[in-house]
Formats: structure tokens, C-alpha cells, sequence
């Protein structure tokens, strides 16, 4: 049956043979395993042909495969006059070579508030996004940009951080990480379906209805601390309630993709499949 979500992992699952290997043989594996979602995990740099990116192109297409990229981790919408630059490159680069590649969404880590207030932050991040997005228009590239929340306080991508980019500027949409997100409170907490609702109702309200029909989110367990995420962990080893998350997204008519985070990526892949699967089979 056709699920409202799609499932797979961001990365390429631990189980892809070395032949063919690489993003195909990731594609390959997904496929095999009855997986529908990959996100390309270019985190340490961009380093891909235009060749690479039609053979990727094509298995995703040829499997029915949906694709985005994780951009490298060194991206920093808050970064001085000197590293911005550096920054823009990365993701620029991850948006062109992702295009290629077949991918629709490319998600990236905003940066660092460098303690500074997100209200002094924000603006900057805004207007320097703002340039990416009128680059990719002009070019004909038609990926969403997406923020992703993040794990600890002193990280620009709260919630409401990612919203307010996402409702500022056509192109950019959230990605959301609900296990950073139960991190970042550092006590325990984000953690309840009411929670989860009252922040599905909050986009919804903010962004409209139909950003909830194309939801970009990360899952896995989490180990944090007071100051927020230490380390992804295999989701039942963690306490972050899954189920809470997933009635939540049912009873909100949320659709979308679901990509796995966790040290055992494709087993807690189809884990989370199923989960959904047995929800969305009850009446």
C-alpha cells in the first residue's frame, strides 16, 4: 500500500554492497529493502561529477526513489564577513550538484548564534539566504532550501528560528528534526503528543496547510544533556516517544518523507516504516 509518508536514510545504509557501491548502490540497497526516500550525505564537502549526478539521477528515477542532500555540516548563515563566502559556496554547491542529481530539497545546519540574541541573528541569516534563493531563481533551479532545527540551545535553528525563515522567504522550508528538538530543551521535555501537536498546529498556522503535505523530517533516538544533544543513539535505546510524534502527524493529516538518523540506519529505517505503517492500518 502507499503510505502517506515516504521512509529511508540520510546517508547511505550500512548494509550497500561495495559493488555497485557509492549513491547508486545506496538507491540499489533502499530499493531492496522497500525504502522510498534517500538523502544524499555530501556533510564533509561536495565532491561529485555531473556524471555521477545523472547516474543517481536515473536509479532514483528508475526505483521511485524521492532524493535530497545533506549540504556540509560547515555551513554558517551567521559566519563573519570572511567565512560567509566560504559558507555560501557549500550550500550553492550542494543546491547545483543536487539539481543535477535529481534531489528537491537540500537541507543544511544554519549556524551559530555566537552568543549572540537569534532576534540580532536572524535578520542576517535572512537576507543572506534571501541571495542564495534569487541565485538559484535566476539559474533555474527550483530545490527548497531547508534550514534544519537543531540540537543545542546555543545553535541558530530553533523551531521557531527555522519558521520564521521559512515564512520570510518563498523556497525555504523547515526541516524537522524532532529528536534535536527534544534535545535542544535539554530537560526532558518537547517529548508529549500535545506538544507535538501544538508545534504542527503552530506551521500550520504559519506557513499554511499545504506545508504539512510536504513535511521534510529526521528521526532517530538521542542522547542530550542540560546543554542539549550529545550523540544520535538506535531509536529504541532512547526515550524520545515515537509514537507521541507519530499520532500527532496522524491526527494532523501530515504527509511527507522521514529520513533515519540512527547509528543503525536502515533497521531503524524500516522499524519506523512499520510503526507508520500499522498506525495509518488503524481505523
Amino acid at each position: 500500500m502507499s503510505l502517506s509518508f515516504r521512509f529511508g536514510t540520510v546517508g547511505a545504509p550500512k548494509s550497500t554492497p561495495k559493488k555497485p557501491g557509492g549513491s547508486v548502490g545506496a538507491i540499489l540497497r533502499l530499493a531492496e529493502l522497500e525504502l522510498d526516500a534517500f538523502e544524499l550525505g555530501w556533510v564533509q564537502s561536495v565532491r561529485v561529477s555531473e556524471t555521477t549526478c545523472a547516474d543517481i539521477r536515473l536509479a532514483a528515477l528508475e526505483k521511485d526513489l524521492s532524493l535530497s542532500v545533506h549540504a556540509p555540516y560547515f555551513i554558517n548563515l551567521n559566519a563573519d564577513d570572511i567565512e560567509w563566502p566560504k559558507s555560501r559556496k557549500r550550500l550553492m554547491d550542494a543546491a547545483h550538484y543536487g539539481n543535477l542529481a535529481g534531489a528537491t530539497d537540500i537541507i543544511f545546519h544554519p549556524g551559530s548564534y555566537f552568543g549572540k540574541d537569534s532576534k540580532e541573528v536572524l535578520p542576517i541569516a535572512i537576507e543572506r539566504l534571501q541571495g542564495c534563493l534569487i541565485e538559484l531563481q535566476q539559474s533555474g533551479n527550483p530545490v527548497h532550501l531547508r534550514p534544519e532545527t537543531m540540537g543545542k540551545s546555543a545553535m541558530l535553528g530553533s523551531f521557531e528560528d527555522v519558521l520564521l525563515m521559512s515564512k520570510k522567504l518563498p523556497g525555504v522550508e523547515p526541516c524537522i528534526d524532532f529528536a534535536h528538538l527534544h534535545a535542544r530543551a535539554g530537560n526532558g521535555s518537547m517529548n508529549s503528543y500535545e506538544e507535538w501537536s501544538r508545534l504542527i498546529e503552530q506551521m500550520g498556522n504559519t506557513l499554511g496547510e499545504s506545508s504539512l503535505k510536504q513535511l521534510h523530517i529526521h528521526l532517530s533516538g538521542i542522547e542530550y544533556s542540560a546543554k542539549g544533544e550529545r550523540e544520535h543513539l538506535p531509536i529504541r535505546e532512547a526515550d524520545l516517544d515515537i509514537s507521541a510524534i507519530f499520532r500527532a502527524l496522524k491526527e494532523n493529516h501530515c504527509q511527507g518523507r522521514i529520513l533515519c538518523e540512527s547509528p543503525i540506519l536502515e533497521d531503524d529505517a524500516i522499524y519506523l516504516r512499520d510503526l507508520w505503517q500499522e498506525l495509518e492500518n488503524v481505523a
